[in-house]
């Protein structure tokens, strides 16, 4: 059985665009998925990238352009100024941490609404309420919010490790576990989708 690993930061909007396209592929192939959230100012640090507010402003317009189009394209809303981004993505991936490691709920649905509650919904991912309306929402217990804490920080830390050893630079990264074969950004779910498929 396929099994990808996906590295994503909570208040990315390429995650966000990738919407349920990642989950699909997967059901379609029989692959399973770990949800690996990362901290993309501190990957983008350890990788040669550049954090958004250091970029040149020739980046963001084009940025800010592809945005719109694939959100068209994807017929997805998002507001290119939400209200609350930046924003800490630590307390929102310490929650899908820890709900991975519970289990019994939507997981997938859960990591999709902390980035749909930032470019589309006008929420803080950051908030304590609304960390545990998301996960009581998504099938967990909203105390996983705080029993997750310690667990959440920990792997949360691990994961930038394991994303660095990796290869992965940026948000959304799939690697398949078996092949080591790398797909980054929502645009290259095709091909992904392709590599599970090939013989």
């Amino acid at each position: 059985m396929a099994h990808i690993d996906y590295y994503f930061g909570t208040p990315s909007p390429w995650s966000y665009l990738a919407g349920d396209r990642l989950e699909r592929i997967a059901a379609r192939h029989g692959a399973t998925i770990t949800y690996k959230p990362v901290d993309l100012m501190q990957l983008f640090d350890r990788t040669g990238g550049v954090r958004p507010a250091d970029r040149h402003p020739s980046r963001l317009e084009m940025r800010a352009q592809e945005l719109q189009r694939w959100s068209r394209h994807l017929g997805m809303p998002l507001n290119l100024r939400p209200a609350f981004w930046p924003v800490n993505p630590a307390p929102s991936s310490y929650a899908i941490i820890a709900a991975q490691q519970a289990g019994g709920g939507d997981l997938a649905g859960l990591v999709q609404s902390f980035l749909r509650a930032v470019w589309a919904e006008e929420e803080n991912i950051a908030d304590d309420q609304v960390i545990r309306a998301k996960l009581s929402a998504a099938g967990f217990d909203p105390a996983l919010a705080d029993k997750g804490l310690f667990v959440g920080a920990e792997t949360f830390g691990r994961n930038l490790e394991e994303a660095v050893a990796a290869g992965v630079f940026g948000a959304p990264f799939y690697i398949l576990r078996d092949s080591d074969a790398r797909f980054w950004g929502q645009d290259r779910l095709d091909f992904l989708d392709r590599e599970l498929a090939a013989p």
